[in-house]
């Protein structure tokens, strides 16, 4: 097949222990999934099922990268999260049978052009620009679900240079991962290379150029995120 340009890199996330690496399909992010950082935005919870919106794959950003502070924001904000690696095909999944879909689980960070998303909300208009930002996915290593105790008291934590902003435990989250699963499964085909970035707890903030962010989640590898 002849193509007139090159294709666009095929990104993908190292797994713990192993050579093999995991190609990232899609990503997936759920919105408002603790409430106090739904507090925090002076926004409410919606509980009558979680919502979605989405970052190109392109986005990524490998753990320990030093990346420019993003063109077009003067309030960027770090959001830690945790990342949930689809490993089995599945459409209209129950939320008993959704775990078996998982592949393995990781640490995030959805950055965010804070002004930006704050546009799109004061008008009405897609979060593309505030969400979808190049090295605004930063993803660290894959641990595969079966090395993983049962999701809920782990603690999910971020500092910056430093300075803890984000602390809570993942029991925290008002959508479990199997129901997350279940739900989006209702709507697409979810895929292996699906990923899914669960939301993020209270004390999301701004960073400003030459901030270091050290992030983790119990069980799983650390990530860490410098802007210059």
């Amino acid at each position: 097949m002849d193509l007139l340009f090159d294709a666009p890199r095929l990104n993908a996330l190292p797994v713990v222990g192993e050579d093999a690496l995991y190609p990232i399909n899609r990503i997936f992010c759920v919105g408002r999934n603790y409430a106090a950082h739904a507090a925090e935005m002076g926004l409410e919870v919606d509980r009558e099922a979680p919502w979605y919106f989405t970052k190109s794959a392109q986005a990524y950003c490998p753990s320990g990268a030093t990346v420019p502070y993003p063109p077009g924001t003067a309030n960027y904000h770090h959001e830690m999260e945790l990342v949930v690696a689809i490993g089995a095909p599945g459409f209209e999944v129950s939320v008993a049978a959704a775990d078996a879909l998982v592949f393995g689980y990781g640490c995030g960070l959805d950055m965010t052009r804070r002004d930006r998303q704050q546009d799109g909300k004061d008008n009405r208009r897609p979060w593309s620009l505030g969400k979808d930002v190049e090295n605004g996915a930063v993803l660290g290593a894959l641990t595969r679900a079966g090395d993983v105790a049962a999701i809920g008291p782990q603690r999910i934590h971020l500092s910056v240079n430093g300075d803890v902003r984000q602390d809570a435990v993942l029991s925290d989250m008002i959508w479990s991962v199997a129901e997350v699963i279940s739900h989006l499964s209702q709507y697409y085909h979810l895929i292996p290379g699906d990923v899914i970035m669960t939301g993020t707890p209270a004390g999301v903030g701004p960073m400003v150029a030459g901030d270091v962010i050290a992030c983790g989640i119990d069980g799983l590898e650390p990530l860490t995120h410098t802007l210059r």
